[in-house]
Order: C-alpha cells, then structure tokens, then sequence
C-alpha cells in the first residue's frame, strides 16, 4: 500500500484521534434491555458509560428524556374502553307508530318488557349464527347438498308468494310500523313526534324520537334502522333533540336545571331513573358518535354547547365521560374559533361539575394535545396556540394542588434536560433546549406560576423556574439564540412582576447590547420575526439590521425591568451598574440613530434616580421597617405621573405599533391560464357549499 497524500495525512492527522476518542468514550459495555412496560411508559432511560482507556472511570448515570409526551403516564382506570358505539335502538310502541293523538298516560313497562325480548333474540340469533357455521361446513364438502338446498329455496319461496299474496294490507301495515328496520321517517312525522313530546312529554313518542336521532347520528349505507328521508328530516330530529333534549330528561327525572352531581346520583335507584336512563345513555353515544363523524365546525360547536347542558348527567356514566374527554381533546386542540372555545368550557365544566376525579385525564390529554400541537409551531396560527396556552392555564387552575405537583415534576424534567445538554454538549442534546415544545412548556409554568401566586404556595415552583431560565439563557450566550435569550428575560419579567420577587435581569439584557459582529454590511431586505424564531440565520447577523434589533430589544426589556422598580427605595442602588455599562456602549458606538435611543434611556433613568433620591433624604423610617419600606412612593405609583412612567408608556406603544405595522413579504402567485379562470371559481364555490344528507 503507497503512502497517502498530502491532503490525506492532513485530514487524517486532524478528524482521526478525536474520532477514536469519541467511540472509546462512547462505548457501552452493559446496556440493560428494557421491558415491555418500560418501553412502552419509559420517559427516561440510563446510560452506563464505560470504562475509559487511559485507566478513568466513569460511573456517572446520564438521565436523557426521550420525550414530553411521556412524562405524564395515564392511569388504567383513566382510559377509554371502547365498546360498541351505541346500545342499538330503544323498543317502540306500536301506537305512537300511526301518529294518533293518543292523550292516555303511556308507562315504559311494555318498552322495557320488549327490551328484554330483545336481548333474548340477540341469543337466539347467535345460535342460529353458529348452526349456519356448521352448514356453511357442510356446503364445502358435498356438493350434492348444495344444489338441493338451492332447488328447495326457490320451491319455497313461490309458494309464499301465492300463500301471502290474498291477504289483507292491514296486517302488512301492520308489519312495517312494529319494525323499525324498515320504517321511512319524513319531516312531518318528526313534527307530530316532537308535538307529543313538548306538549304532553309523552314517553314512547320521545322513545321514536331518540331512535330517529340515533339513525340521523350514524346515517349511512350501513345503517338497518329507520331511513331518513331527505335533509330536512334530518335537520329537524337533530335540532329537536340537542336543543330540547336536556329539558325534557330534567322534567321525566324531576330535578332543577341547577342539579349537582349528587342530587343525580341519589336517583340512580328510582324507578324514575330506571325508565330514562335508556333514553339518556342512546341519546349520549349517538351524540358521541355524531362528534367524531361530523367535519362541519358549525355543527360540532353546537352539539359540545348543547351537550355541556347536560354534562351533569354524565356522572352516572363513567365510561361515557371518559369518551367525552378523549373526543373533546382533539377538537378543541385541532379546532377554532367557536369550536375551540365551546371545547374548552365543557373541558372545565367536565372537571367543575363531575368532580376533580377526572382531572387527571383532562390534564394529561389536553397537556399531550398541546405538546405535539407546539412540536411544528412555524405551520400553526400563533393566536390559537396562545388560546390554547391561556385555556389550558384555566383548566389547570381549578386544582391548584393537583396542578401544582404536576408542573413541579414537568419543571424536574426540563431542567434534568438543561443538565444533559450541558454534559453531552452535541447538537442532539442543545437541539431540544431550543425546540419549540421545551419552550412553550416553560412558558406554560412561567403564566400559571403568575396567575395563581396569590391563591397558592408557589415559592419552590418560583425558584426553580428561576434557576432553569437562567440555565437556558447562559447555555446560549452567542448572537445567533438572540430570539430565546430575548424569551427568557420576558418571563423572568413576568415571574418579577407578578410575584414581587427582584430578578437581576440588568446582565442578561445588556450583553445583548455588546455582541460583536466580525463583517458588519449593509441592510437586509428579507425581515425575521423574533417572536417566531428561536434563533437566528447567518445573513442577518452580518447585517446593519441585527445591530440595531439588538439594541431596541434590550431598551425595550430594560424600561420593562426599570419600571416594575421605578417606586421602590433601591432604585437607586439598583440603576448604578446597567448606567455605566450603557455609557461605555454610548462612548463606543458609532452609528448616530442608537447613540440618541441609549441617550435618551440614561437621562430618563437619571432623572429618575434623583426623584427617588430626593424622596428618600426626606423619610424618617429606618431600611428595616418593611412596612414603610412597601408604602415609599405608594401614592405616586398610584397615579403613574411620574417622568419615567410616561416614557414607558411610550416605548410599549411603539413596540406594540412596530408589530402590528411589520410589511409582510409578498406571497409568489403562481401565473394560470385565462381561460381556466371561470372554471377554478366556480370549482372552489361548489366546493364552500355545505354537505347535506341525501335519502
């Protein structure tokens, strides 16, 4: 073998040692196999390092979070247990099948009569299903068989034609109305149905009614129940009964329309509940299985309103409950607008009216919902993520003690995430600091810490948030995280102001302020948005554009941190250090328009600090009267007429203007042929128009 070249030696002398240092450092000697729970359920998995070459050991276990979606593990009386997605349909009278004005009081003893029969003919039918098994056999092997079977069919078959073919059409009417298989319901029947109903709450009217409905919910080619004539009959059975079906279950059951949840549960062993508890379980499971049909976002946010009505009842059904939520999620993750909002409410209402047994699958879905709805934010609506953000802060606020322990251990998990990438210190490791799931978590706990201090203890969820922005912020010192350190001094902001608690965020802004850029060019044409990056690309940071960002953004956090301190009695003491190091940025600078913004900053600032000073030399109180201390400047900080306070005020106006008013970059159109203009408009009209149900 010749000898390598020159550029060979060169590559192998450099990449070759590190490589091979890194695969003895990286190789495993015992490696435990998992189980199949921990594979399924296992957010964290140990690592044993070995043993190194030069003689070191490493006994340290290196803790690596496979995912968000696992820290949160549901219980198994928590899921969902699908069975069938209806009890079938409810035993009708005959009666009510002829639409006469029956006025006599019509009990449900001979419908819950009928519904035993049918459950024994569901065992009749399995044994027939087993003897046609043993036939079906038999065809296979004798051939013989067959062909009788086939000539005995047809001889028996004519002569029932000719046996039924004299007989009266009252019994064949007669026939049609006692099944409801075959029966045709038009508009004007559902009209009589819903008189009875409203105006007698006649039962076995109702009992057609729900069985209407049931056949309306799971229309298709499919169904054997009773045929929807076209949709104007579906229309009306579904209005009828999401808006009138609350009313009439509450007047059978004979309870107000402000019931609680054990009020309900003492009627469970009435004969009143016996009677309706069919009729409420049918109407839930169809309305359920409506929910996950339908893909018109008007008519989910009316069947989850109309369903929130009565989402007491739902305590008596458990099972359904749990559906409820596993459907609800979804919707309310993946919606919009009205159909957001109407999930998130019965969400609360579920956890409010039914009890905080079901917090915890309420937690943990909408938590995962919202984790993986963050995991590709660039393609979502920011105003919706933010609904979702402030909807589930709302959810978790009705069990402060439950949510509490929860946001301690998704807390431990981001900061066990924070220790593994400062260890490892590869791209795999630092890339999920900077993911948008491992933000939008602390930015969750950051808002719930702030909404909620005052009614809680949240002082070790304070603290150790504090201490994990702080990681974050130091992991990325470098200009191109611009976006993210610019996050993480807002939430300490926030936790400052809404918890009183001083944050020293002064160092944090100001090096924003010194970054140094080796080529520093021209303006950029193409504008980045830093509240929907996290970082930065590599043209911006060698442009004229990303000096000045800088520079606003730091003013703008800094007047936020100066202002929650402006009244305080350390104001002084605090303005001392961020004053010098802005003069020293001042005398440095070069470029006219920054020197004027950092100018203007350092006189207001000044000007407050003798405003302060001079109402401190004028107390009598000593530092260590607290109580003073809180009240110094109280009646000035409550009219906000200070100097300092009307350029705050100022600055977030401008900023809030800037937002607003960013040109946005034009959208490329692609060009299309004239002639296929009136053809595509036409296309997308028809395609707007709504689906309607056809017989």
């Amino acid at each position: 073998m010749g000898k390598l070249g020159k550029k060979a030696r060169k590559f192998a002398k450099k990449n070759l040692p590190s490589v091979l240092k890194q695969r003895r450092k990286n190789k495993i000697v015992f490696k435990k196999r998992p189980s199949k729970k921990d594979k399924n359920d296992g957010a964290v998995k140990v690592v044993k390092t070995a043993e190194l070459s030069n003689g070191r050991n490493s006994d340290k276990e290196v803790t690596v979070t496979t995912s968000f979606d696992a820290l949160f593990s549901e219980d198994d009386d928590t899921m969902v247990l699908y069975d069938s997605d209806s009890d079938g349909y409810l035993s009708e009278d005959p009666s009510c099948g002829d639409l006469v004005g029956n006025d006599d009081d019509v009990t449900l003893e001979d419908a819950e009569h009928k519904w035993a029969l049918s459950v024994n003919n569901q065992k009749v039918y399995e044994e027939l299903a087993a003897q046609k098994k043993l036939l079906d056999k038999l065809k296979k092997k004798d051939k013989k068989f067959v062909k009788f079977l086939e000539s005995y069919n047809k001889g028996e078959i004519s002569e029932n034609q000719e046996m039924y073919s004299d007989e009266d059409d009252d019994h064949m009417e007669l026939d049609v109305t006692t099944t409801t298989k075959y029966k045709v319901l038009t508009s004007s029947v559902i009209s009589k149905w819903s008189k009875l109903v409203t105006e007698g709450h006649n039962e076995p009217a109702l009992i057609n009614l729900i069985n209407a409905y049931r056949a309306a919910c799971h229309f298709g080619p499919e169904e054997t129940g009773p045929t929807i004539q076209d949709s104007e009959t579906f229309c009306n059975v579904y209005t009828f009964m999401l808006s009138e079906a609350d009313n009439i279950f509450r007047v059978l059951l004979k309870i107000p329309i402000n019931c609680k949840k054990e009020t309900l549960l003492e009627l469970k062993n009435t004969s009143r509940w016996k009677k309706v508890q069919p009729m409420i379980k049918s109407y839930f499971r169809s309305t359920l299985f409506l929910l996950k049909q339908v893909t018109d976002s008007e008519i989910l946010a009316f069947s989850i309103t109309r369903l929130r009505a009565s989402i007491v009842f739902f305590a008596a059904f458990p099972s359904l409950l749990n559906r409820l939520i596993q459907i609800i999620v979804p919707l309310w993750a993946t919606g919009g607008g009205t159909l957001s909002v109407s999930s998130s409410l019965i969400l609360q209402d579920v956890v409010s009216v039914c009890g905080s047994n079901h917090f915890d699958a309420c937690f943990i879905k909408t938590y995962k919902a919202y984790i993986s709805r963050c995991r590709n934010i660039e393609t979502v609506d920011t105003k919706h993520i933010e609904f979702l953000r402030d909807s589930f802060i709302n959810l978790c606020s009705l069990d402060l003690e439950k949510s509490s322990n929860k946001a301690l251990v998704s807390i431990q998990q981001l900061t066990n995430i924070l220790k593994h990438a400062r260890q490892q210190e590869n791209k795999e490791a630092i890339k999920k600091i900077y993911s948008w799931q491992y933000v939008q978590c602390i930015d969750i706990w950051v808002l719930f810490i702030s909404a909620n201090v005052n009614e809680c203890d949240v002082q070790s969820l304070l603290y150790a948030m504090i201490q994990l922005i702080n990681g974050v912020a130091c992991l990325f010192p470098g200009p191109k995280y611009l976006p993210l350190r610019i996050r993480c001094v807002q939430w300490l902001n926030k936790l400052s102001s809404s918890c009183g608690v001083f944050i020293p965020v002064a160092s944090l802004i100001l090096d924003m302020v010194e970054y140094k850029v080796n080529k520093e060019g021209g303006k950029s044409r193409k504008r980045v948005k830093l509240a929907s990056d996290l970082k930065l690309p590599k043209f911006w940071l060698k442009s004229q554009n990303f000096v000045e960002q800088c520079v606003n953004s730091a003013i703008e956090l800094l007047v936020v941190h100066f202002f929650q301190w402006s009244y305080h009695i350390s104001f002084p003491e605090l303005a001392v250090i961020p004053l010098i190091r802005l003069k020293k940025f001042y005398e440095r600078s070069t470029v006219e328009s920054l020197k004027r913004v950092v100018k203007r900053l350092m006189d207001m600032v000044e000007q407050n600090v003798e405003f302060v000073q001079k109402k401190r030399d004028g107390v009598a109180f000593s530092p260590k009267d607290h109580e003073s201390v809180d009240q110094f400047l109280q009646f000035e900080k409550d009219t906000l007429n200070t100097p300092f306070t009307q350029y705050y005020k100022s600055i977030i106006e401008k900023s809030a203007s800037k937002t607003s008013t960013s040109p946005k970059e034009p959208e490329k159109v692609k060009r299309t042929k004239t002639q296929n203009a009136g053809g595509d408009a036409d296309a997308n009209i028809k395609g707007k128009k709504r689906r309607v149900v056809e017989s």
